[in-house]
């Protein structure tokens, strides 16, 4: 009898000892973004090393085919995990093109070697207080940092400055309606936006400053060099899911989004109209607090995928020349073709204010629309408004 109680304390103290390791494993495995795969593999692991202990302590007679069994459970494991990281290092390898590859620090206004356009010349308009707030689409703040330049005071200004900041266009929305920001530069509202700027009682003017080109691109070895927009609608749909429907490849296509509320993501819904979007591709990270938080995908350049954006970030600042832009209905996105309005996805930007009371935001907005402004609209690389 006091032989099987030492056994079962025996047992007990081991199991506890295997099961804290465990817990702690998965505990640092969740942390650090491995809940897919690395977190079952853990918690299987656990429960085979507990088994193993129960036959090591009540059945040592099976202890030989419990020592087999946890060997090749242990090459199984290995082997697994080697392929795991060989498909990790194959997608990780694959370029990406998002909003986070580029530095927007060297766009900045009056810095050494900026890329923020100069005017070359006196602005007619100049303004030395009452500074209007600006914030904009990640895409335009190269634009309304070169308007900053000629117009402005000659000083530092921070992208998180107050005066002129470069956050996002759902996060330049949020400003403005908080009345943090007075002056936007974005493509048009998304229905959830309009829908918040009503419910607080805020009419947002929207004035056009420019025009871009709404484009789809893929891997720049895709035989599908266009595609009309009945097939685009049908690629993110769902109805359209191999590349050989449309002439391509016989692979499934992997249709990239872009998050709620951002620009291009606004632009595809109002492309897209009363046809529902698919789900996008998700990835899930983990928060800081060890929650899950889902998120869009960011466009990966494989052989077989599709994404969009506007003319300008895809081509002036990301310049990834693994990526190729797609004909729609037969014509290239190029300023000639959104000029003339052939190209079908070409459409206005906007600067966007809310009721601002600074007395400088309606001149500023109208030395934009003078040839000075239009002009940098286009050394920029955006198509200004005809006629300036």
């Amino acid at each position: 009898m006091g032989e099987w109680i030492g056994k079962i304390l025996g047992y007990l103290a081991a199991a506890f000892c295997i099961a804290f390791i465990g817990f702690a494993i998965l505990i640092i495995t969740l942390l650090n973004g491995g809940q897919i795969f690395y977190a079952p593999l853990v918690i299987v692991v656990t429960v085979v090393c507990l088994i193993y202990m129960f036959m090591l302590f009540f059945v040592p007679t099976k202890l030989r085919i419990a020592n087999r069994s946890l060997v090749g459970l242990l090459v199984v494991c290995a082997l697994t995990v080697t392929g795991y990281e060989i498909n990790q290092a194959y997608h990780n390898s694959i370029p990406t093109v998002s909003e986070q590859d580029f530095d927007l620090r060297a766009y900045q206004p009056y810095q050494e070697n900026t890329k923020a356009q100069s005017l070359g010349q006196p602005a007619t308009l100049k303004l030395d207080s009452n500074l209007p707030r600006l914030d904009g689409a990640t895409a335009l703040y190269p634009l309304y940092s070169a308007f900053v330049q000629a117009v402005y005071p000659k000083k530092e200004y921070d992208l998180h400055d107050h005066q002129v900041r470069a956050s996002t266009t759902p996060e330049a929305y949020e400003y403005l309606l908080d009345g943090t920001a007075d002056m936007i530069f974005v493509a048009g509202p998304s229905t959830q936006q309009l829908a918040i700027a009503k419910e607080k009682g805020i009419e947002m003017k929207l004035t056009p400053i420019g025009r871009e080109a709404f484009v789809f691109f893929v891997h720049a070895d895709n035989p599908v060099k266009g595609l009309t927009t009945e097939q685009i609608q049908g690629i993110y749909s769902g109805a359209i899911t191999n590349w050989q429907e449309v002439g391509g490849k016989n692979e499934p296509i992997r249709a990239f989004q872009r998050p709620e509320n951002s620009g291009s993501q606004t632009a595809l819904e109002k492309f897209m109209g009363n046809i529902p979007i698919m789900e996008p591709p998700n990835e899930n990270r983990v928060s800081g607090m060890g929650g899950i938080i889902e998120k869009t995908s960011d466009y990966k350049n494989y052989p077989n995928a599709i994404g969009y954006s506007f003319r300008f970030f895809a081509t002036e600042m990301v310049q990834n020349g693994n990526i190729r832009l797609l004909e729609v209905n037969g014509v290239l996105p190029s300023k000639a073709t959104i000029t003339d309005q052939s190209y079908p996805l070409s459409s206005e930007f906007y600067v966007i204010t809310a009721g601002s009371q600074n007395p400088n935001v309606p001149k500023l907005i109208d030395w934009i629309l003078s040839e000075q402004g239009q002009a940098l609209v286009e050394k920029t690389g955006y198509t200004p408004l005809t006629g300036y």
